[in-house]
């Protein structure tokens, strides 16, 4: 029963080699063929689009965390298209219609968001 699992032992460990192996190489190489020419303004702390001068419990703008949603919402949105790409031979009909009216609900709602001022950080 455990030859069945041993695929799936290679393929984690085998991207987790990878993933050492191009992290390292590529902090390696920036090391030896990136130009270090640090100064104030790069070496200033900055997050979440707030220079870092004030109180760190200073209330942030409400259009931060409205963005903020804003793309969870679309991004996660968005992630329900990847099954349903992969599925697309199996499905019926009925299946491919629901699916034209989920992206018809989100366009409206991103264009409703962009109308309305959401997307606009200024």
């Amino acid at each position: 029963m455990l030859n069945n699992y041993f695929p799936i032992l290679i393929f984690i460990t085998m991207g987790l080699v990878m993933g050492v192996v191009l992290l390292g190489l590529g902090l390696g190489l920036g090391k030896i063929l990136g130009h270090a020419r640090p100064d104030s303004e790069k070496q200033s702390p900055f997050e979440c689009g707030f220079e870092a001068f004030e109180d760190a419990r200073m209330k942030f703008d409400v259009r931060y965390y409205l963005l903020a949603i804003l793309f969870i919402l679309f991004d996660l949105e968005i992630a329900f298209l990847f099954p349903w790409a992969v599925a697309l031979d199996g499905i019926s009909m009925a299946g491919f219609w629901s699916m034209m009216v989920f992206i018809t609900e989100l366009v409206v709602g991103f264009i409703y968001a962009w109308r309305i001022g959401a997307l606009e950080w200024e």
